[in-house]
């Protein structure tokens, strides 16, 4: 079958290093995939540092992959997949399927998530083997290297608003417009929301509004962002995509009463959130956790309607270290996409 290249960290927190492999099989109801384009997610640092229970060195990273399938497993065919069939593979990388959340079916939640990158070599590699059920199928008009970014950080920010509380009209406001807030904004305004912009610094106030926000809070200004959000009405969600637990904590008391904070930013910091607060106004705290191959669907394909795409900078596979390190320290404003070919 020969050999293929995959980037990988033999050590905790070690550097990334190019391999070859042999080429595998994918198994029943598995597909592998020619990856194209793989988007590199702040949570690959859970990985790739050996953060999370049950990771094993070493790790092959990257859950927002796009690419096309090469080889069908047994029973692949029968799931109605084909090869040369444009696919991306994101957060969701199957589910369990007898766990109680699965049988309610409930699976991005499946106390067994196959996440790539943890469950199964990831996308930082030219090939990959994924179950069916985590398949989505990229729509035309969306390339392999904006679809990767879709299957995580696009899905996340999506889901999080069109399951919450919030309709057409309603003061929504994104908190951050790094990764998934840039992405949040764009979703806001096409769904309909009275959009809000939360960053830090006057200067990103015209890129809020290009991106499509009505209003701008800028977080460093002397006004409290809670402050301001009332002075607008009171915000009827706040999606939080910065992963700073203070700054989320500073939106609270600018949600609107029976308003919610959508938490899609991964930070280990506690809330400073009171029960008071969240008693006398009715306010809910929710995290939300990415979504399954259909939502990822469904994400690219208002995408697509919307023309909303992902903000990325892409490099070779080969460059993974650079990559890697460039999102780490911030010097990557929006998302890198490692590419093939």
């Amino acid at each position: 079958m020969g050999t293929y290249r995959v980037v990988q960290a033999s050590v905790p927190d070690g550097p990334l290093e190019v391999v070859e492999r042999e080429v595998p099989e994918p198994g029943a109801r598995q597909v592998r995939i020619a990856v194209e384009a793989c988007g590199v997610c702040h949570s690959d640092a859970m990985f790739l540092g050996g953060g999370l229970p049950g990771v094993s060195f070493p790790v092959v990273a990257g859950h927002e992959i796009a690419g096309r399938i090469e080889e069908l497993g047994a029973g692949a065919g029968e799931a109605g997949w084909q090869v040369g069939d444009r696919v991306a593979v994101g957060w969701f990388g199957g589910s369990c399927g007898h766990c109680r959340p699965c049988r309610e079916g409930d699976f991005i939640v499946c106390r067994y998530l196959k996440v790539p990158g943890w469950a199964y070599d990831g996308g930082f590699a030219e090939k990959t083997i994924a179950p069916v059920d985590a398949l989505a199928r990229i729509p035309d008009g969306l390339t392999a290297v904006d679809a990767g970014p879709m299957s995580c950080a696009g899905v996340t920010v999506f889901n999080g608003m069109r399951r919450s509380s919030a309709r057409p009209g309603d003061l929504v406001a994104v908190l951050g417009l790094g990764g998934l807030g840039h992405l949040g904004v764009q979703f806001a305004a096409a769904m309909g929301f009275e959009t809000v912009a939360i960053a830090r610094g006057q200067e990103k106030a015209a890129f809020a509004e290009k991106l499509g926000a009505h209003h701008y809070i800028d977080s460093t200004s002397d006004t409290p962002v809670a402050e301001a959000l009332q002075s607008l009405g009171g915000a009827r969600v706040v999606l939080a995509t910065a992963a700073n637990a203070d700054a989320m904590t500073a939106t609270v008391g600018g949600l609107a009463p029976r308003g919610e904070l959508v938490v899609v930013g991964a930070d280990i910091t506690p809330l400073g959130i009171n029960p008071a607060q969240l008693l006398m106004n009715g306010l809910v705290l929710r995290g939300h956790p990415s979504g399954t191959a259909q939502d990822v669907q469904d994400t690219m394909a208002f995408g697509v309607l919307h023309g909303i795409r992902p903000m990325v900078e892409t490099v070779p596979l080969d460059r993974a270290e650079q990559a890697y390190r460039r999102m780490l320290d911030g010097r990557a404003r929006f998302r890198m996409v490692l590419t093939n070919g």
